[in-house]
């Protein structure tokens, strides 16, 4: 017999809970709401919530709307997007995550403080939807770096303010503040700050032990999902038996024998339903 466990820890954040709950809470009262991007970065959730009416589209179809209302995801949004909504008589529905948008205002501080003689450093992946608004809190001036190799773009005799996008593993983010530390010049002040959600870091040592305690895992998210590939990766370290997949339907082969113990777990952008609809599909594979 195969027991099939789903991580109690996996699903969605609560930055996640709050934009979705705001999109079917405004859905309820319109039949035209649009979404600036993905709202969740899984295509199944998305088209859940397109059955209820929301209609996805990107920063060039924005630019040309007019008296319409726009949700924001919680990745969060530059200021210009603010900018042009007020100019075309367009409704925001902010859905931007706490945590976000708490850094977004730091970052800004710092930029109106320093004005260019520091340099603004954001830690995180660039054109990632989070990272461009925290760029725009700079007026464009803040520097992405998404690993050490990247460090070159930096001025080591030039005062120095590191950030990091909230979804970024701890790990790297301290190797890069490391790595900043073995070239910055005696006399140069860096300064940098720990803005890593602890709802998604603290998601890392929980997937570890859940994925070291069965002998098979299949680990459920989108395939954009960078929070996703990242704790994919991590659970493959722990667990050497875990398979990506995006949906039930992606589990054609039934598991190896001596296989007693089936965990599913995901991302922070993976719905719960999906993960049951997995554990389910594992389950009659296995009766099969």
């Amino acid at each position: 017999m195969v027991e099939v466990t789903i991580d109690s820890e996996s699903g969605f954040c609560f930055g996640v809970v709050k934009a979705i709950q705001c999109a079917e809470q405004e859905l309820l009262q319109t039949t035209e709401l649009y979404c600036l991007g993905d709202l969740v970065h899984n295509n199944l959730e998305m088209e859940r919530l397109k059955t209820l009416g929301l209609r996805t589209i990107e920063h060039k179809d924005f630019a040309h709307l007019k008296n319409s209302t726009v949700l924001l995801r919680a990745h969060g949004e530059p200021p210009s997007t603010y900018q042009l909504a007020q100019q075309n008589q367009i409704k925001i529905i902010d859905a931007t995550c706490p945590v976000v948008l708490r850094l977004q205002q730091r970052i800004h501080q710092h930029y109106l403080e320093t004005m260019g003689s520091a340099q603004l450093v954001i830690y995180g992946k660039e054109g990632h939807a989070e990272v461009n608004g925290l760029v725009g809190q700079t007026n464009g001036t803040a520097v992405v770096i998404e690993s050490p190799d990247d460090l070159d773009k930096l001025d080591f005799n030039k005062h120095m303010i590191l950030f990091s996008q909230t979804t970024k593993s701890l790990d790297g983010f301290e190797q890069i503040i490391h790595a900043i530390n073995q070239r910055i010049q005696p006399d140069v002040q860096f300064q940098y700050f720990d803005t890593i959600c602890r709802q998604v870091a603290n998601r890392l040592p929980n997937i570890q032990l859940f994925a070291s305690r069965h002998d098979w895992i299949y680990f459920v998210a989108g395939e954009k999902s960078s929070n996703g590939k990242m704790l994919f990766e991590e659970c493959k370290k722990a667990n050497p038996h875990t398979v990506f997949i995006t949906q039930a339907s992606d589990i054609h082969t039934p598991l190896p024998s001596g296989i007693r113990t089936v965990g599913v777990c995901g991302a922070t952008s993976t719905p719960k339903w999906l993960m049951e609809e997995v554990a389910e599909k594992i389950k009659k594979t296995v009766r099969s």
